[in-house]
């Protein structure tokens, strides 16, 4: 937007020049994005019709539902129980079980591939596909099909549970799944993590270092709680909340500058300020899911017009004038991201 000077007797003012239209466009995975706003995966992407409902509202992409390893094994064991409780069906010399596994996964992995052919058929927005896994053995190829099916990217959505207590390195599988993954595949791969790192800064930089083009910080997983009236366990929330986001908020702004690949934000942003927050800590994209749920997938067109009227009440023209404005490396005082800040003003330390 261009700023043209008016004389006045003492001082020059500025006023906009209301013709040129506020610039959101953003660049993530090397893919040009008409605004930073992403469809997260959930099912709001499991189907043409929401997908071409989130287009037709200014999506600027989509990451497709997961693909879940872990769901498909889990069907993959029980049909074989079953098969081996029919003495009928199966034999230790049959070659039954062979075929329960290849057909279920089969069956999961072509409806997905299609799903992918149909999105990029339908639509002209970039589509990522989602693997949540947790192996590195044929998804590693599966991603290969991924690719010729004409996804633009991949997001490796990558969990291990927290609460195992082996000794298994989590950073390691992480790191190792990465980069099978990139080395097989032509097209820009992300990561989604968790923050259930001993060191998460390290398990940031690390994986920025294998050759993936993002990371998304950072998973939402499901939450028990208690009922006092039931007197028992249920779920809590399924959607975020609005403060969720300030986790997020403070990794970026730690680590956008420090590491070598875009930094997404994903949880708790329901909102343009948060989007903008999220922007000036680093933030390349977001991803968005839960306030799609809360106030419907029309609410999208909302969201980038308060963008545009706050750029443009603050006399910002271009969404790559605020990218990692406020990041710690550009802030006055950098140590307002760290943690002692806390026990400045709630500690009685100075």
């Amino acid at each position: 937007m261009v700023l043209a000077p008016i004389k006045t007797i003492n001082k020059a003012k500025f006023v906009i020049n209301s013709d040129i239209m506020t610039d959101l466009s953003a660049k993530y995975l090397g893919l040009t994005l008409k605004n930073p706003v992403i469809a997260a995966s959930s099912g709001l992407t499991g189907d043409i019709k929401s997908i071409k409902k989130l287009e037709s509202n200014g999506i600027a992409a989509v990451v497709l539902k997961s693909i879940f390893e872990e769901e498909i094994l889990h069907q993959v064991r029980k049909k074989i129980r079953e098969a081996q409780e029919d003495s009928m069906m199966y034999s230790e010399l049959s070659e039954t079980l062979d075929y329960i596994d290849l057909h279920i996964k089969e069956d999961t992995l072509n409806d997905y591939l299609n799903l992918i052919r149909q999105s990029k058929k339908e639509t002209f927005i970039p589509v990522i596909a989602s693997i949540n896994c947790i192996t590195d053995y044929e998804w590693i190829d599966f991603a290969e099909k991924i690719e010729r099916a004409g996804a633009d990217a991949i997001e490796l959505n990558l969990f291990l549970n927290p609460t195992d207590q082996t000794n298994k390195n989590f950073e390691e599988t992480y790191l190792t799944i990465s980069t099978k993954v990139v080395q097989k595949v032509g097209i820009p791969v992300s990561v989604k993590i968790s923050p259930y790192f001993t060191k998460l800064a390290k398990v940031i930089t690390d994986l920025s270092s294998t050759g993936i083009q993002g990371i998304v910080l950072f998973n939402r997983f499901f939450s028990p709680d208690i009922s006092l009236e039931k007197m028992e366990v249920v779920p809590a929330d399924h959607f975020s909340h609005e403060y969720e986001y300030l986790n997020v908020l403070r990794w970026i702004a730690l680590l956008s500058k420090k590491t070598d690949c875009d930094l997404v934000a994903t949880t708790g942003i329901h909102s343009a300020e948060t989007i903008i927050k999220q922007v000036l800590a680093g933030a390349t994209a977001v991803q968005i899911a839960s306030v799609l749920y809360l106030k419907g997938i029309d609410y999208l067109s909302t969201l980038l017009k308060d963008m545009e009227n706050w750029m443009e009440d603050n006399n910002y023209y271009y969404l790559s004038q605020l990218q990692g404005k406020l990041c710690q490396e550009s802030v006055a005082n950098p140590a307002a991201y760290e943690r002692r800040q806390f026990m400045k003003h709630f500690g009685g330390i100075e």
